[in-house]
């Protein structure tokens, strides 16, 4: 391919990820053509001044080309700026939701280094088993949870600072449209960043559309609560404590085990386990599969993928189906905690499914909600290590100890409690 041509491409790649094609049916292709390009600015920035300057300085130097790179530079380095931006917008959200004096539950206050960019973990963003072992991240491989094979595996990630016993425990649960994805393809920046900081974290595949139609893919995202609440003591995790997360349909997961705790319709044969957990942080989540909001695209998706590949009847037939497993529907005043994460450029989940659902909480939870929208932001940001997603990964490291610092609070609180009446009788 030719230099002309080369900036032609990174020129559309660019100008995509900046404003991305609308439509139902461009969304897909809009989300593979900016999501890359969105979060590997900076890397593209690069390529496409270094094929300029060869350009220019070489024998057969063309201006269509360098303006179209000048053009493409110009965009990129827009979203470079724009994704530098995310750290003050999760910041004003968690501000928003938790109140200013959040901070001063953290272990210790955000310095400037907290909010600066890890050049060196962006630079080669896909150097996960080497980023593993410098945080000194240890990972417990196929360890089974369920009888169904390799979907019944989940890996548990430790590291050299974990706790003997107590340690707060982080669920992340993977995506890939309920149909496809693996325990090791997602959630990877968050998972070995909480692990280095003495969390456990734990990652389980769960079986897959359309071989296994709904409801498999929750049933077994509980049984691994279940799991971790029952063994998860053996590597220094609190049994009490479970917050979970995961991005798309891993988000809708995260929100629908999160909003139903102990839920028997979805625990087939281990009813009686506690399915609970106390905090919860879906990336980019679907609320609504049953079309409620009367949102375009939640209808599409209900109706041309969900009814034939997921869930395999159709909504006329059975509505209580894609009720029951809609969180937006699902919403009681005894939620956890949640801090809801949404990219304004979503092509694939419309961010308006991500604020109903926000609201639907606000009004009816007793607990604290937190809503970031992040703008610019595309489906999947956070898959690997970019400037937008390592400052959403600290972001929600704050996030979460601060509400693991206030639950042992509240839990020393109610104990000391105990213990007193008890002396009083």
């Amino acid at each position: 391919m030719g230099f002309v041509r080369r900036q032609v491409v990174t020129a559309a790649l660019t100008a995509n990820a900046i404003r991305p094609i609308p439509g139902a049916g461009a969304g897909i292709p809009a989300f593979f053509a900016g999501w890359v390009t969105g979060e590997l600015a900076p890397h593209v920035l690069g390529l496409t001044a270094a094929d300029a300057a060869a350009n220019a300085f070489g024998p057969r130097r063309d201006p269509r080309g360098l303006v179209l790179a000048g053009l493409s530079a110009a965009g990129l380095v827009y979203l470079v700026r724009q994704s530098r931006k995310a750290v003050e917008h999760a910041e004003d959200a968690l501000v928003e939701g938790l109140g200013v004096d959040y901070v001063e539950q953290l272990d210790a206050k955000p310095s400037p280094a907290d909010r600066a960019i890890p050049w060196g973990r962006i630079a080669n963003p896909f150097a996960f088993g080497r980023a593993a072992r410098k945080a000194g991240v240890e990972v417990h491989k196929n360890i089974r949870f369920a009888p169904y094979g390799r979907r019944g595996l989940l890996d548990v990630y430790t590291s050299e600072v974990t706790p003997a016993k107590g340690a707060p425990v982080l669920l992340q649960v993977h995506g890939g449209g309920w149909t496809i994805g693996n325990k090791d393809q997602q959630g990877l920046p968050l998972m070995q960043h909480m692990a280095a900081r003495g969390w456990v974290c734990v990652a389980p595949n769960y079986r897959l559309a359309p071989r296994d139609p709904w409801p498999a893919q929750i049933v077994d995202v509980k049984a691994a609560i279940a799991w971790i609440k029952d063994n998860i003591a053996e590597y220094g995790g609190d049994p009490e404590y479970v917050a979970i997360t995961g991005g798309s349909a891993g988000g809708h997961l995260t929100a629908l085990a999160a909003v139903t705790p102990n839920a028997p319709e979805y625990q087939p044969g281990f009813e009686s386990a506690d399915t609970s957990v106390q905090a919860a942080v879906p990336y980019y989540g679907i609320y609504d599969l049953a079309g409620a909001s009367g949102l375009k695209s939640a209808l599409v998706l209900r109706d041309r993928f969900l009814s034939g590949w997921v869930i395999k009847e159709r909504f006329e037939d059975h509505p209580e189906i894609y009720e029951l497993a809609s969180p937006l529907l699902r919403v009681t005043p005894d939620d956890p905690d949640f801090f809801i994460i949404h990219g304004s450029r979503d092509t694939l989940v419309d961010p308006r499914q991500a604020r109903a659902f926000a609201e639907a909480l606000r009004a009816t939870s007793k607990r604290t909600v937190v809503y970031a929208e992040l703008p610019g932001a595309q489906h999947a940001f956070d898959v690997f290590p970019s400037i937008r997603s390592q400052h959403l990964v600290r972001a929600t490291e704050r996030f979460l100890t601060w509400h693991w610092n206030t639950w042992r609070r509240e839990r020393a609180g109610e104990l000391t409690d105990r213990a007193g009446g008890l002396g009083t009788r």
